[in-house]
């Protein structure tokens, strides 16, 4: 198989990112928008030794599961990946890929409940978050195209209420009379970099994104917004940085309140423009009440990641007392007040700190029956699993929006995985320290590939004991101790042979670096298991160049001088 060439090939499955996975002899193949059981004409556009990578120019057999995506730029954004796909069976690709990832990163088998669905699956965003730019000399407000920060521009997005349509051409209008320019990555030129808006009940956040402290017009956009908008708040957000974070430091309230109050589930909650809340309203409330169910009276509880407080409240109408640890200011002062108004002040307790920093030493001094785990993409610190471990908490509840590392971290937690002294986590068999008793996915995300997870770890008792009367020594009828430490020796493992000594040696030897999935790859090709680094597999089918021969020859005879393969 070569580039350029088209086959003809039958979808047999989905990989993680949704994509449709089809054979051509040894070859895998990695289509989007390619749904399982459909035959279509595929074009090859990169191959990497037994994979490859094309697109769909034809569905000559479609899927009954296949309907016409609502958006005019599906395909090209990177938002969403779903949309040619009928939501039952969103539902159904989104449940095997967290029961699949947490087999294959975790080393977990686990029941994994059916998605829950969200009853909006469109219109359902509460937060639009849009970047402005430029895109061939022209400014451009849209979307980031996938695995990029080049900006698909759209007036339109379908996952988002009305509203939006509206402000992203109040958008374009403010920035063309008043001669404002997007930002460019490139030359740092530019005046807008972001529009950030948050609806709360029919209340709007808006906050401008800028890089100079400036912004001839600004009074012309709030006349444009205040024909769309029923009640807003309107801040000036500076960021100048070099950098991927959205939102700067810096704030300057325009207009409004700033903040706006809720009420959901009987709590009455306050919300500002840096304070996280979950996108998607109904899935949220089902999500909160499910955990929330999972705790008991005279319980203490540890909420982590606590945002404003709204989850942190839930827990502390049930159970005795409940900890919050939240490290966006904001958000901080949002839950304080949250305390406040809704009468828990003897029974919620606020912190404002990193978890990693706040949550072991707050395991030193309080006895926490149930720790609540919410964090962002990347997952949770292991300072932070590794308190819970040894201080033994008997129940974690686990709300994670990035199956990847929910795998890891749950594996860590329950004995699948372990860490080596340099960091690398390698799959062992080891007795569990906590087992998992619910896996429940939330689809938070409709159209999209990310999947909202409700996960329960509880701490695992011993089924019994037994003792054992053990006499050592050298005189008969005594265990020898000097006989034990012989065959202790004698069976002693080899060191485990990590990517990161195959990269050292490599390096030292022939003086240049090889990247994991280079290596996995000529492990591969020599029927090796190439599974000792969760991401080396994933690594693979990103698109990426060949390792070269002189690269081959070099990984080949590292594998021989650690003894993995045999001299011929």
């Amino acid at each position: 198989m070569e580039k350029n060439d088209l086959v003809t090939l039958v979808c047999e499955g989905l990989g993680t990112q949704g994509e449709g996975i089809a054979h051509a002899g040894e070859t895998t193949v990695f289509v989007p928008r390619f749904l399982p059981g459909e035959r279509a004409s595929v074009r090859i556009l990169k191959v990497s030794g037994k994979l490859a990578y094309g697109k769909a120019e034809e569905i000559v057999t479609p899927a009954e599961e296949r309907v016409r995506p609502r958006c005019p730029v599906f395909g090209r954004c990177g938002g969403c990946r779903l949309q040619h796909m009928r939501y039952r069976a969103q539902l159904k690709f989104k449940t095997d890929l967290v029961r699949d990832t947490l087999r294959k990163i975790g080393g977990i088998s686990a029941e994994v409940s059916f998605c829950e669905k969200s009853e909006k699956d469109f219109g359902y965003r509460n937060k639009l978050q849009l970047p402005i730019g430029k895109v061939n000399g022209e400014n451009a407000a849209g979307f980031y195209a996938e695995r990029s920060h080049r900006i698909v521009p759209t007036s339109v997005c379908p996952i988002h209420p009305a509203w939006a349509e509206k402000v992203i051409a109040a958008l374009n209008t403010f920035m063309e009379k008043c001669g404002l320019d997007g930002y460019d990555e490139k030359t740092g030129e530019g005046q807008l970099r972001h529009l950030v808006v948050r609806e709360l009940k029919n209340k709007f956040i808006v906050t401008l994104v800028v890089c100079v402290r400036e912004i001839k017009g600004i009074d012309y956009f709030l006349y444009l917004l205040d024909g769309i908008l029923p009640e807003y708040s309107f801040y000036l957000n500076f960021n100048d940085g070099d950098t991927n974070v959205v939102l700067g430091e810096e704030f300057t309230l325009l207009k409004g309140k700033g903040k706006y109050e809720c009420v959901e589930a009987g709590i009455s909650y306050e919300t500002g423009a840096n304070t996280f809340v979950q996108v998607n309203e109904n899935v949220r409330g089902k999500l909160y009440e499910r955990a929330a169910s999972l705790v008991n009276g005279g319980e203490t509880v540890v909420d982590c990641y606590a945002g404003g407080g709204l989850l942190t409240a839930l827990f502390a109408r049930k159970c005795e007392k409940v900890y919050g640890i939240e490290v966006v200011p904001e958000a901080h002062e949002c839950a304080e007040m949250l305390k406040e108004r809704n009468g828990l002040e003897g029974k919620m307790e606020n912190l404002c700190g990193k978890v990693e920093e706040e949550l072991p030493a707050l395991l030193e001094k309080v006895h926490a029956d149930v720790v609540v785990l919410d964090p962002p993409r990347a997952g949770v610190e292991r300072k932070v699993l590794r308190a819970i471990a040894e201080r033994g908490v008997k129940k974690v509840i686990y709300i994670s929006c990035n199956p990847a590392t929910l795998a890891r971290d749950a594996g860590l937690l329950t004995g699948s995985l372990k860490e080596t002294e340099k960091g690398e986590l390698l799959k062992c068999g080891s007795d569990p320290m906590y087992q998992i008793s619910l896996v429940q996915p939330f689809d938070m995300f409709p159209q999209t590939k990310w999947v909202e997870t409700l996960v329960v770890l509880s701490h695992k008792k011993p089924d019994g004991h037994i003792g054992v009367k053990v006499e050592f020594g050298e005189e008969e009828g005594q265990i020898s101790l000097k006989e034990v430490e012989k065959r202790a020796e004698e069976r002693k493992p080899k060191e485990k042979v990590t990517y990161k000594m195959i990269q050292d040696y490599i390096e030292k030897t022939y003086g240049f670096k090889v990247h994991t999935a280079y290596i996995a790859e000529v492990k591969r090709d020599l029927g090796l298991p190439m599974y000792d680094v969760p991401n080396a597999v994933e690594e693979q089918k990103r698109p990426r160049s060949h390792p070269s021969p002189q690269m081959v020859e070099a990984i080949k005879e590292t594998l021989k001088h650690f003894e993995i393969i045999q001299e011929r």
